[in-house]
């Protein structure tokens, strides 16, 4: 999923109506049960890789609903949100729309989406935890997840080769006594793993394997828990892999990481799936080394377990405005169903779903991704975590520990509070 996921945080000029039109809707009742026609908004994702499940969805529906006209818009990512924040003020919104799953909390909190009953979808009583996660706010459904991506480890099989080591690594004290062999082969301009300071994605992994969170909720408040011991001790690990492998610049983020893999002077990464086979791709592999040098596997954790992974993805929802509400709902079931699942899957993608995902461990193509996808956490759903987000909170932190302004301990109390003023914020 080439991609990066964030929060949503532009729809604070939304219209006050939006909550007050709320109200069972979609899954939820059948309000809109007979309508004659519907619009669905999905990201040009849909139209360029899977159009013909989208089709098939679209089948589905007519057969059941003879006469209904189904209309598609596209969008890109970086603009989706903002024509979606426009059409929401007024009485013209969609019926379905994809959200990022890092995106459904802004809305969710703002009243912008109809509950569902959970219920009513396939696979419901299975959906992935972190996807859950992501569609639920204060003991209800707002949407369906669609499909996920999660993150494994990727290194060059020729440069572990190089210093004796044959096979991907099981623990992390495998992991590191491979990663120290080559560091101290290559050099120190050299990075064994490269790994982005600001990359928080990768960081709350290490935090929450040490059994840290990011916050906590307690009676209805939520309260940021980076100064934990158990999250000291995640981000201690995390600064002792940026120490002792990162020599790169320490303040850059994670959107161009396959790029730099690409140009030959990095051993590992700890990344989307997708990227490790972006990086071997002729356009950015500047070594002419890479196809058939890389290996996909799953990250072990400090902890003796598989490391959690972040699980990016989309979700669909029903905005509370859709006239169209249960139709809706019937149409997301098509496209997110069974038979979208399989389809999702052959493309490439992990399916919404624990059922589905422990199919794919049996074949040796994916194994890799959904074993990974396995153990996995999401962000807090806490009504202010879009401006923690917005504010950059996290990288602010991570870097201050990789660049060595602050001490751990200091950089997560500072994190902390700046978490705390904004969290419960709606």
């Amino acid at each position: 999923m080439k991609r990066k996921l964030t929060a949503a945080i532009g729809i604070a000029g939304m219209m006050v109506s939006i909550a007050a039109c709320g109200g069972e809707g979609g899954g939820g009742s059948d309000k809109g049960a007979d309508a004659k026609e519907l619009t669905v908004w999905l990201t040009v994702d849909a139209q360029n890789n899977w159009p013909e499940l989208v089709k098939a969805a679209d089948a589905a529906v007519k057969k059941k609903h003879p006469g209904v006209k189904i209309n598609h818009e596209y969008y890109g990512w970086p603009d989706k949100n903002a024509k979606l924040d426009a059409v929401l003020a007024t009485d013209k919104a969609p019926d379905v729309v994809e959200m990022g799953n890092t995106e459904m909390l802004g809305y969710m909190v703002k009243g912008a989406f109809a509950p569902l009953d959970q219920a009513k979808f396939d696979n419901s009583d299975a959906w992935l935890d972190g996807l859950k996660a992501s569609v639920t706010y204060e003991g209800k459904t707002y949407g369906v997840p669609y499909y996920a991506g999660g993150r494994v480890a990727n290194w060059r099989k020729d440069v572990a080769a190089s210093v004796g080591v044959k096979s991907a690594p099981k623990t992390y004290k495998e992991l590191t006594a491979a990663l120290d062999k080559i560091q101290k082969k290559q050099g120190d301009k050299y990075n064994a793993w490269y790994q982005p300071t600001r990359d928080w994605y990768a960081a709350m992994s290490f935090v929450y394997d040490a059994g840290g969170a990011i916050a906590t909720e307690s009676g209805g408040q939520w309260k940021a828990s980076l100064s934990s011991p158990e999250s000291l001790k995640g981000l201690t690990e995390f600064k002792n892999v940026v120490d002792s492998y990162m020599h790169g610049d320490k303040t850059k983020d994670e959107s161009d990481r396959y790029i730099v893999y690409g140009q030959g002077k990095s051993a590992m990464i700890f990344a989307a799936a997708w990227e490790g086979a972006t990086a071997e791709d002729p356009k950015n592999d500047k070594t002419g080394k890479l196809k058939g040098n890389l290996e996909n596997f799953v990250m072990p954790g400090p902890s003796g377990k598989n490391m959690p992974v972040f699980l990016g993805g989309s979700d669909l929802a029903v905005p509370v405005k859709s006239d169209a509400q249960a139709l809706a709902a019937e149409w997301i079931n098509a496209l997110t169903g069974s038979s979208g699942q399989k389809g999702l899957m052959a493309k490439g993608n992990l399916p919404n779903n624990k059922t589905d995902l422990a199919t794919l461990k049996n074949d040796p193509k994916t194994a890799v991704p959904a074993t990974a996808a396995e153990s996995n956490w999401f962000v807090p759903m806490a009504p202010g975590w879009g401006q923690v987000e917005k504010a950059q909170i996290l990288q602010t932190m991570l870097q201050s520990i990789g660049t060595g302004k602050k001490s751990v301990e200091a950089a997560a109390k500072d994190a902390d509070a700046a978490i705390d003023k904004v969290i419960n914020t709606k």
